[in-house]
């Protein structure tokens, strides 16, 4: 299954190239506005990832029902390795942070934060709360944290990226990062989360995504 998981990331590069050099060559007429502007979230968002040395990503569009689907029938069309290799960005809030709290420019104490979980673990807001606490060394009362999922027109101001396409590549703000440690436990390391838009999925090898998005690699999901 490895294996197979492993040609099919392969393959999709190699198409995502071609594509590309196609684009490159036979510019988009002006008619195809909306599909010149889904080319662009995905060129924009591989230039990130490539001006930062990352080398092992992937691209994949999905059906526009793709979470009408099961995990199974996503894994499949994705080619991930499992169905716990499908994960999500989520953005918190901090609703008990100080009221000089209110960016992401300390990241051990930000009024923001993407986690990056799972779809088949069960977040824990409790966790979260927990480590910021320690991460503190214990100098600000756990009753100031307190975490919560964002608004959806908070989340897009912030990120750019709408619900179900929020990604931790090219967001619009500098929010601190949160990974799962089960992400990073799983075997092949090959994860896959949104890339930008609904039907836009990026598959990325987890150590390069640890160097790219330097995140807090935490204990978040309960069981």
């Amino acid at each position: 299954m490895a294996e197979l998981a492993e040609l099919e990331r392969l393959q999709t590069q190699i198409l995502r190239r071609i594509e590309q050099l196609e684009l490159s060559i036979f510019p988009p007429s002006k008619d195809s506005a909306k599909e010149d502007l889904r080319t662009t979230t995905e060129a924009r968002l591989s230039a990130v990832l490539v001006d930062a040395g990352v080398k092992d990503f992937s691209f994949k569009r999905v059906p526009s029902d793709y979470y009408d689907w099961s995990f199974e029938a996503r894994r499949d069309i994705l080619g991930a390795a499992s169905i716990h290799h499908l994960c999500k960005s989520i953005v918190l809030v901090n609703t008990q942070a100080a009221s000089n709290i209110t960016d992401c420019s300390d990241p051990q104490n930000s009024k923001y934060y993407v986690v990056v979980v799972q779809y088949t673990a069960r977040f824990s807001a409790e966790n979260v709360k927990n480590f910021l606490y320690s991460l503190n060394n214990g100098k600000i009362p756990k009753k100031r944290f307190n975490l919560r999922l964002a608004p959806e027109d908070i989340s897009h101001k912030l990120t750019g990226f709408e619900h179900n396409g929020v990604t931790c590549v090219g967001m619009k703000t500098d929010i601190p990062v949160i990974l799962d440690e089960a992400i990073v436990k799983l075997n092949p390391d090959f994860f896959w989360l949104g890339g930008g838009e609904i039907d836009l999925k990026l598959g990325i090898r987890t150590s390069e995504f640890i160097n790219f998005a330097k995140p807090f690699i935490v204990n978040c999901s309960g069981s």
